[in-house]
């Protein structure tokens, strides 16, 4: 026999703890080296967790939804077993403690879904709707099912749901025509709560507005975007004139690109601008450095590296630590207003919105612009109505006469 064990990645110096997500494989089953085994939810990222070797799996020590560490072993591999014809389920720890603890002891344990992967408790609801996995369409992650989907299984049959108390954690609760889930929140959502919290609570937020004519960028962009995109091989967006324009500003006004720590401002002498997005786990914030040596292609580049490993999952720790100015788009939504708030210890933030047709005054005459209302919400600790005001305008100039950004006025 020769045992190896799994254990948790290393994580990041500000990461004290993870979350184990849903085992790949179960006890007896075959693995292959560099195999994923799960994936472990941080506060910023989720890490995959390959096998160590190959051989069978014969031990899981923690189960999905448990706990981790840096370092820590969470299973064991025998790389000269062979795979057992029926393999264990998956989960040998129950993710939820409290909930094994106050279950009655006469109750019989969901029975195995086959053919299916199935959420514990979902198992658990199927099993006491005397329901099989092929009733049941999964929407999880590769066709996992949910207590949702079990209870939008029931409610289609007209069955009653029957659910344990509405105390448990991540258990449905029928309410007639009204059904109800309680679930806990993911590490990153947690995370994002508690940094929002955070900024509220210690920075003296204040957000000056201002708007902006589009139409000069919107016409540069639509002179050059075929020519761009065969040149660069990548699209150009409108995200890469508000990043050249913010960097713009920033130059400008230092204080727009500082920090508070303790009693001291530090002021960066680089540009490493974060830019919201949008990702099946929350939002998460990667970050463009260095961008005052970045043209527009790069730019584009990055933002859509980074999309793209937000929707998969893949950005890094360190793609999502630092940054001394951000961005959030909130226009991609929709949103005409609103009021950002400034991601710690950072001192400001811009937002942008939806750019839409709208009547302005030029010269005493009523014109059809596309305009695009900018937000900037700063830390007024350190940085006055005066250096917001006009950072903001430095910005709107730079968007409305873009030569401004190749000529650096």
């Amino acid at each position: 026999m020769a045992i190896f064990e799994v254990k948790v990645p290393q994580l990041s110096e500000s990461v004290a703890e993870a979350t184990l997500l849903q085992w790949k494989k179960k006890v007896g089953q075959a693995v292959g080296q560099d195999e994923i085994l799960i994936e472990i939810e941080t506060d910023k990222v989720v890490l995959e967790v390959p096998s160590p070797s190959a051989g069978v799996l014969v031990e899981l020590v923690v189960g999905d939804g448990g706990t981790v560490v840096a370092d820590q072993v969470i299973a064991k591999i025998d790389s000269t077993a062979t795979a057992s014809a029926t393999a264990a389920p998956a989960i040998a720890v129950a993710p939820v403690a409290a909930a094994a603890s106050v279950a009655p002891a006469t109750k019989p344990a969901a029975a195995p879904i086959a053919g299916a992967s199935a959420a514990p408790s979902a198992a658990k609801m199927m099993a006491e709707n005397n329901m099989s996995a092929a009733q049941v369409a999964g929407t999880g992650r590769d066709g996992r099912i949910t207590k949702g989907d079990v209870i939008g299984a029931v409610a289609g049959g007209s069955k009653p749901v029957k659910a344990a108390s509405p105390a448990l954690p991540g258990v449905a609760v029928p309410m007639g025509e009204r059904p109800e889930e309680r679930v806990p929140m993911s590490r990153l959502r947690a995370r994002i709560a508690e940094r929002l919290l955070e900024s509220q609570a210690n920075n003296a937020i204040l957000t000056t507005f201002n708007e902006v004519n589009m139409g000069p960028v919107i016409a540069m962009r639509n002179k050059y975007k075929d020519v761009f995109e065969k040149t660069h091989g990548v699209k150009l967006g409108f995200m890469s004139f508000f990043v050249k324009a913010a960097t713009h500003a920033l130059k400008k006004f230092p204080l727009l690109n500082a920090s508070v720590d303790g009693n001291d401002i530090v002021y960066h002498g680089y540009f490493d601008i974060g830019i919201a997005v949008s990702s099946p786990r929350g939002l998460v914030v990667p970050i463009l450095r260095d961008v005052d040596q970045m043209n527009l292609a790069d730019i584009e580049k990055k933002i859509a590296e980074y999309g793209a490993k937000a929707r998969d999952g893949k950005l890094s720790i360190e793609e999502l630590t630092g940054g001394t100015f951000s961005i959030s788009n909130g226009g991609v939504f929709g949103s005409m207003l609103s009021t950002p708030i400034i991601n710690p210890p950072q001192s400001a933030i811009l937002g942008i919105h939806a750019t839409k047709e709208r009547a302005v005054v030029e010269d005493g005459q009523i014109v059809i612009r596309p305009i695009n209302y900018l937000a900037l919400s700063y830390d007024h600790r350190i940085i006055d109505g005066r250096e917001a005001v006009l950072g903001l305008v430095a910005m709107k100039e730079a968007l409305e006469d873009p030569s401004r950004l190749l000529l650096d006025l």
